[in-house]
């Protein structure tokens, strides 16, 4: 029998345009779906009701990109541009975590997620160098057991991590070069196998916890290898998320190994499509944006992570008025210390008015609809998630509205986006199931696990700290290959991204 749930007596964001309702309505849910939306007290209501008065129902976020493997690296690095924080989350000899562990790992963000009004996360998470299926399936396990809907992609890359920048061979020291090359990495066909699995058992037409495409970068896979990944994605209908001119030095290796930028190389070898993201995308050029938009490519904006490490910002008004979608993310704990979309949101609509004339600045509106019909369209799926309607997925979440941020309510999305945070966020749906009510999840039990990770990490620090300690002997080489990328010229028409360049 299908479960019916009606939010009664409840202000809401209706549609994809987010509009506010005329006044108070009742949501009914049947199963896993809105199954229609009157005036409060238009007729008597269905099933479990839940008393809505003085709440706002919205759409849930979509965090289109985060990183669980860096669950446990929270606050330990600042002050660095990326090329020279990312090695540290990415140990040179793996750490040896169990499956619990991974488990506990991917509920530090997940749990934070939820609590900030996400519904659907995307997760790149790395098991290099070596394939641990158990580990996997914790990852999938963790974002069940909470009930979010989740994207899970393993990152997939041929080459060797510290081989992704230019100049490696000039300006590492030969012994530690030929150290660096003995590390056994998995098999481009292994891995590409274990990622087809993962499709056929966990699709996201058939799983609320589904598998996404993760190439990593266009600098850390052979065109081959970019074009097999390319092929299982068509095969299958996955979504494709792909890290691509985060930073200046990005674009400089673009020119250096394909004599263009990697926008340019990805739309010469076919890989750009309908259904794939480029994470971040904060150096770019108009060409490029014209590229975007004739191919149906998203670009997935994380303002916060691209400030913590100085990538810069996102060129967001000239790609949405070339046509480009555009959707919205965290990025992982390393980089930018948590989840939170509403802190993504808040940065977003904020950060895009120190770039032009008043007139084009990106406010509330284009932020939250970043975040949720962008980050619907770019997963390809625009008809069921990103807004509160009538047949669409019932992915919700209700704001206090008796609260500071909400009093006065003059105007509800720019509160909402301006204003409010994790604290006022009262209850969250995922497929009409609830998965927090009154500020408490449903599905966990949060202080247990919050316990569980504390004490888990206090065993693991000393291998982290040794990590982090081994990565050091890359510091000095890496630090001058970044410094002689900054001297590289680039196209003088790319938006800039900082105010130094």
């Amino acid at each position: 029998m299908t479960a019916i749930t009606t939010l009664s007596g409840c202000l809401a964001l209706l549609g994809p345009e987010a509009r506010a309702s005329d006044g108070a309505v009742d949501i009914e849910i049947r199963g896993d779906r809105v199954a229609e939306i009157r005036p409060h007290g238009a007729s008597t209501p269905s099933g479990d009701v839940v008393d809505m008065r003085g709440r706002l129902v919205t759409a849930g976020l979509i965090n289109g990109h985060h990183h669980s493997h860096e669950g446990f690296y929270k606050g330990r690095k600042d002050n660095l541009p990326l090329e020279l924080w990312m090695n540290y989350v990415r140990p040179l000899k793996p750490i040896e975590y169990t499956p619990r562990d991974v488990y506990l790992r991917t509920m530090i963000g997940a749990i934070e997620a939820i609590r900030s009004g996400t519904t659907t996360i995307c997760d790149d998470t790395n098991v290099s160098p070596r394939i641990r299926p158990d580990h996997v399936e914790a990852i999938f396990q963790a974002y069940e057991d909470l009930g979010i809907r989740a994207y899970v992609g393993i990152t997939l890359f041929d080459k060797p991590f510290f081989r992704a920048v230019p100049f490696v061979d000039e300006e590492f020291p030969k012994p530690l070069l030929e150290e660096l090359d003995r590390t056994k990495m998995f098999g481009a066909d292994e891995l590409l196998g274990f990622a087809r699995g993962l499709a056929r058992d966990h699709h996201w037409s058939t799983s609320r916890v589904a598998t996404i495409a993760a190439p990593s970068a266009p600098q850390r896979c052979t065109e081959p290898f970019l074009l097999a990944v390319r092929a299982m994605a068509d095969e299958y209908d996955l979504p494709v998320m792909i890290h691509v001119q985060e930073t200046r030095m990005q674009v400089v290796t673009g020119q250096l190994w394909y004599g263009s930028t990697m926008v340019e190389y990805l739309d010469r070898i076919g890989f750009l499509k309908p259904m794939t993201a480029l994470i971040h995308g904060c150096w770019l050029n108009p060409r490029e944006i014209e590229i975007l938009a004739r191919t149906g490519v998203s670009v997935q904006h994380n303002p916060g992570s691209n400030l913590k490490v100085g990538s810069g910002l996102a060129p967001i008004r000239a790609l949405l008025d070339g046509g480009v979608n555009v959707s919205m993310g965290t990025d992982g704990c390393g980089s930018i210390e948590g989840t939170d979309m509403q802190n993504a949101l808040y940065l977003a609509a904020l950060l895009q008015k120190l770039r032009g004339d008043y007139t084009t600045w990106v406010g509330a509106t284009e932020a939250f609809e970043a975040a949720t019909m962008g980050g619907a369209r770019a997963l390809g799926r625009a008809g069921e998630l990103g807004a509160v309607g009538a047949g669409r997925k019932a992915d919700l979440v209700a704001y206090r509205l008796d609260t500071t941020p909400f009093t006065p309510l003059n105007d509800p999305l720019q509160q909402l986006v301006y204003a409010a945070g994790r604290s006022e966020i009262d209850l969250v749906m995922v497929d009409g199931a609830v998965t927090m009510r009154d500020g408490r999840l449903t599905r966990v039990d949060e202080s247990a696990l919050l316990a569980e990770i504390a004490e888990t990490h206090a065993r693991i620090e000393p291998e982290l700290t040794a990590s982090e300690a081994d990565v050091e002997r890359l510091v000095e080489p890496y630090t001058r290959i970044w410094r002689r990328c900054q001297c590289i010229e680039i196209a003088s028409d790319t938006y800039p991204a900082r105010f130094d360049r």
